[in-house]
C-alpha cells in the first residue's frame, strides 16, 4: 500500500514558477514509476509528466515540455514537479500517481495504482 500526499499548489501570476511535491509512504516507493496528472474544471484528467523508478528516464506531455521538470528523491520518498513560465491554461488540480511497474513510462490514468488527493494550481493572467 502506498499513500501519496501532494503539496505546493497555490495562486500565481502568468510567467511565475511553482514547485509541487508529492510525499509517498510505503517501503517499496523507490521501485515505482511516479507521475503527475492534472484536471481542469469540466475536463478529463490529463497526463503531465512521468519519471522512472531510478529517475533516469522521464517523459512529458507536449503542452509542458520545456517548462516543467519532474524529479524524485528516493531517499526522501518524494517526487517533485518544477513548473516554470506558468500559463493560465495550466490552472488545474494536480495529482501525483504511482505505477507499480517502475520501468514503464505511461500517460494512461488506468495504468496507475495509487493516487494522491490533489493540490490546486491557479494561474492568473
Amino acid at each position: 500500500q502506498v499513500q501519496l500526499v501532494e503539496s505546493g499548489g497555490g495562486l500565481v501570476q502568468a510567467g511565475d514558477s511553482l514547485r509541487l511535491s508529492c510525499a509517498a509512504s510505503g517501503r517499496t516507493y523507490s521501485s515505482y514509476a511516479m507521475a503527475w496528472f492534472r484536471q481542469a474544471p469540466g475536463k478529463e484528467r490529463e497526463f503531465v509528466a512521468v519519471i522512472s523508478w531510478s529517475g533516469g528516464r522521464t517523459y512529458y506531455a507536449d503542452s509542458v515540455k520545456g517548462r516543467f521538470t519532474i524529479s524524485r528523491d528516493n531517499a526522501k520518498n518524494t517526487v517533485y514537479l518544477q513548473m516554470n513560465s506558468l500559463k493560465p491554461e495550466d490552472t488545474a488540480v494536480y495529482y501525483c500517481a504511482a505505477d507499480l511497474i517502475g520501468g514503464r513510462l505511461t500517460g494512461r490514468t488506468d495504468e496507475y495504482d495509487y493516487w494522491g488527493q490533489g493540490t490546486q494550481v491557479t494561474v492568473s493572467s
